[in-house]
């Protein structure tokens, strides 16, 4: 993306730039000092400035961008039925495209990281068409047994998607207001709301977008029906039916919560994923469901749960692990990347991990980093 490879201005690279800072036209106008019908002709391409027109670095500057961004070639973007966004119809237009616009940047960058330092392949299988639940445990247990996982608890849930090839990635200000996100691209991004505090719930939000990314590829998700078989099949891949069913406690006719307290401890859940697997399985009725939520909320439970504090939030790994390898094999740093993409670093610091101390030598990394990533030599 570096370098003027046109000399025609490019306004949906302009257009791209905006929406990924979640800025209106009107925004770029006043930043500039121009009008908003006249920005608008610009990204229409009605308007088209010179390589040396004053505009141009005004833009520039304005979407910390280079002058060269906007003449590169257009940065193949995700459409929106590449997203799964949970309430769809009530997200607004301008954080989908926000969403979007970042998640276009970011698969230039993961991109850029697959020239330099060898990703895991991805290898997500296709479950398109599985709908009922049985159909869906069948997926997930299918799942499972393709990546090896066998039946217990899993440890890291963030690990086990990355090492099938996808990214997980944490996108500043915008996924605040989407919850988590997953986007179909050549290799899965899969977004973290961060500002969920329960690190049981985010592995929960990663085994449903797990779930979007194996069952509904090229489907518009978003409605109640998606939702909920993201949500059946996150539980049953968290939870797996056969050790479950083994598993969950008893007492009686009572629910043991003593016991559902171990169990969250165990496979790294929330009492309330628990509760709606044991319901689902036909563990516990309707009522007693019921009346276990009602208990959790007079607890004060119903969103953070008191053994939440016992976990620690699972961060992803790929990028960081990657960009440590870069600087030190390659000499690649954090500016050298942003300049190479076209762009300034604090415009890709809203997408990546800011700058970190790369105090690790060689050795070290090479240590940490052989079981997901190895380095492609460069010339």
């Amino acid at each position: 993306m570096s370098g003027v490879r046109d000399s025609v201005f490019n306004g949906g690279q302009m257009r791209l730039a905006r929406h990924y800072l979640g800025l209106t036209l009107q925004d770029i106008a006043d930043i500039v000092g121009k009008t908003r019908q006249f920005i608008s002709q610009l990204e229409t391409g009605k308007a088209k400035p010179g390589v040396n027109d004053p505009i141009v670095d005004l833009l520039a500057e304005a979407l910390k961008v280079r002058p060269s961004f906007l003449f590169s070639f257009s940065v193949p973007q995700i459409a929106e039925e590449q997203a799964h966004f949970r309430k769809l119809a009530t997200t607004k237009a301008s954080t989908r495209q926000t969403v979007l616009a970042r998640g276009s940047i970011f698969d230039q960058v993961v991109e850029y990281i697959d020239r330099h330092v060898k990703l895991p392949a991805v290898d997500f299988p296709d479950y398109s068409g599985f709908e009922t639940a049985e159909e869906i445990e069948r997926a997930s247990e299918r799942l499972r047994a393709h990546w090896g996982l066998g039946l217990g608890p899993i440890s890291h849930m963030v690990r086990v998607v990355e090492r099938a090839g996808a990214v997980v990635a944490f996108f500043r200000e915008a996924s605040t207001e989407v919850d988590a996100l997953s986007i179909t691209s050549r290799r899965p991004v899969i977004v973290r709301n961060d500002a969920k505090r329960s690190p049981f719930r985010q592995r929960f939000d990663i085994a449903h977008e797990l779930g979007h990314l194996v069952l509904h590829e090229g489907h518009v998700t978003g409605d109640r029906k998606t939702e909920t078989e993201a949500n059946r099949f996150a539980s049953a891949f968290l939870l797996p039916r056969s050790t479950f069913l083994k598993a969950f406690p008893r007492r009686g006719g009572r629910l043991d919560w003593s016991g559902i307290r171990d169990l969250k401890l165990t496979f790294m859940v929330s009492k309330a994923a628990i509760l709606y697997r044991a319901k689902s399985l036909g563990l516990i009725d309707d009522a007693q469901y019921l009346s276990a939520v009602i208990t959790l909320k007079n607890r004060g439970e119903a969103i953070e749960e008191a053994e939440d504090a016992l976990a620690v939030k699972e961060d992803g790994e790929v990028v960081v692990q990657a960009l440590q390898i870069m600087k030190s094999v390659h000499g690649i740093g954090f500016t050298r990347l942003a300049n190479d993409l076209g762009v300034l670093p604090d415009f890709l610091s809203k997408i990546i991990p800011a700058p970190i101390e790369e105090s690790m030598d060689v050795e070290s990394e090479g240590r940490v980093m052989r079981p997901f990533l190895r380095v492609v030599d460069v010339k």
